[in-house]
């Protein structure tokens, strides 16, 4: 568990910020359900670390590239579900890193990370191994959840009786 203010917040994408279910036509994969409020979470906790994302969904890149990089800003990297580990290490000090997985290989991310946090729906080896589990599943609301966990714990906590400061740009299209 990190004793110190985390510095990167790294997230899977699929079964994360999507539920996981990838639909296909005869052309392919063509959709993955991103669910609401995500954004927003992540937008109240982008001030006090950095955020990127990481897939390892060769063929479905570029609907998530589309949704993370274009529409919410955020960096993307294809990275291997059972290389990520090593690729978190050639970044980041491992206690400085809050990841958030739900696979069956995300647990091994988990044991090495300062902080692991799992959505509610998540493999049983990721939520056994997360230091903190959600009570929303991928795709609905988990990651805003975990964003309003990690400032509670690691931050300032989130005051819902104020309004957030006007400057923040919340959902990639509103403001407030």
């Amino acid at each position: 568990m990190i004793n110190k203010k985390p510095k990167y917040f790294i997230l899977d994408v699929d079964g994360v910020m999507t539920t996981g279910h990838f639909f296909y036509t005869s052309k392919g994969k063509v959709m993955k359900i991103f669910g609401p409020d995500d954004n927003d979470g992540l937008s109240l906790l982008k001030n006090n670390l950095e955020i990127r994302f990481v897939t390892g969904d060769k063929k479905g890149f570029s609907i998530s590239h589309k949704r993370i990089v274009d529409d919410m800003k955020f960096p993307l990297e294809l990275v291997s579900t059972i290389r990520r580990v090593d690729w978190i290490k050639e970044r980041y000090a491992l206690e400085d890193v809050i990841y958030m997985g739900d696979g069956i290989f995300d647990h091994y991310v988990m044991r090495e990370v300062g902080y692991a946090i799992s959505p509610f729906n998540g493999d049983k080896l990721a939520k056994k191994h997360a230091d903190f589990v959600t009570e929303r599943s991928g795709g609905d609301r988990a990651v805003a959840e975990a964003c309003l966990h990690i400032m509670e714990k690691f931050f300032t906590p989130f005051n819902p009786k104020a309004l957030p400061d006007s400057q923040i740009k919340l959902s990639g299209e509103w403001t407030v």
